[in-house]
């Protein structure tokens, strides 16, 4: 009870600024969460998934209005002690979780061709399923600001596009439902520092294909590590780098731009030329 107790102070205390007031602020200015939702909150056992959970909880008790809430947890074939340190870490946060079993890695383990993508999509369905079958009409993601620049980033040098990860969606397959990404301004070494500082050991990465090779906070040998690297780097020079890359797809001025898709449809900055 005394860790417990403390894990949920320092968030509203040590933490209130980086963590809590950011993914307040996150919620105002995208209006996620509004009375009415109850909510699926996706917790894989990481440690960006485990704090939302936290930082949900603590929105309930400290929100303007109240929301409801289920805690899901998707196993999709994690390795026996894998699955045990989700429930110890849910039991010592006081998060009331529902496991419930797929067998996602089964699926994609002989893709050779974005076995991490396959993955993440299959994840994604069922995770709207399940908090279907719960009542819920949204669920909510643990992705932070970091991801958010990495996806900016990976979008333009290895996709040819600029895109972003948005923080709330509608799904096309599960009608009326929508997902939401909380921690939308929350930085990943505000997360680390929080973790660390509470004594708190979660899972990285459990995948079969990266679990070898994870490094020290959950990241591997991939294309967006890379990015990582990369832009540690330009904040060696430009500390605002990785903001000023969020503000970029806040900020597109369309009469610059040469081409562009809304929906499906294709448009050229030659239709408004002459």
């Amino acid at each position: 009870m005394e860790k417990f107790n403390s894990i949920e102070h320092s968030i509203i205390t040590k933490y209130k600024k980086t963590l809590f007031h950011r993914f307040v602020g996150a919620v105002k200015d995208y209006r996620l969460i509004s009375p009415s939702d109850r909510i699926a909150v996706c917790i894989s056992g990481g440690k960006d998934s485990m704090l939302l959970a936290k930082l949900m909880q603590e929105l309930s008790i400290h929100g303007d209005y109240p929301f409801g809430m289920e805690f899901i947890v998707m196993d999709p074939g994690y390795a026996p002690a894998n699955r045990q340190k989700i429930i110890d870490n849910a039991a010592l946060m006081n998060i009331p979780i529902r496991i419930f079993d797929t067998d996602i890695f089964s699926s994609v383990v002989n893709i050779e061709k974005n076995p991490c993508y396959l993955c993440a999509r299959m994840r994604r369905g069922h995770l709207y399923k399940q908090a279907q079958l719960l009542g819920c009409n949204k669920i909510a993601l643990g992705h932070h600001f970091d991801d958010v620049v990495e996806t900016i980033l990976m979008g333009m040098l290895y996709g040819a596009q600029v895109q972003t990860m948005m923080p709330r969606i509608k799904s096309t397959n599960f009608v009326g439902m929508e997902l939401i990404r909380p921690m939308y301004y929350i930085r990943e070494k505000d997360i680390i520092s929080w973790r660390n500082y509470n004594h708190l050991s979660f899972l990285q990465c459990a995948c079969r294909f990266t679990e070898k090779n994870a490094a020290a906070d959950g990241v591997g040998n991939s294309k967006r590590q890379e990015i990582k690297q990369l832009i540690a780097e330009l904040k060696k020079t430009n500390p605002q780098a990785d903001i000023n890359i969020f503000r970029s797809v806040e900020r597109v001025n369309l009469s610059t731009i040469i081409g562009y898709y809304k929906e499906e449809e294709e448009h050229s900055f030659l239709e408004n030329f002459e």
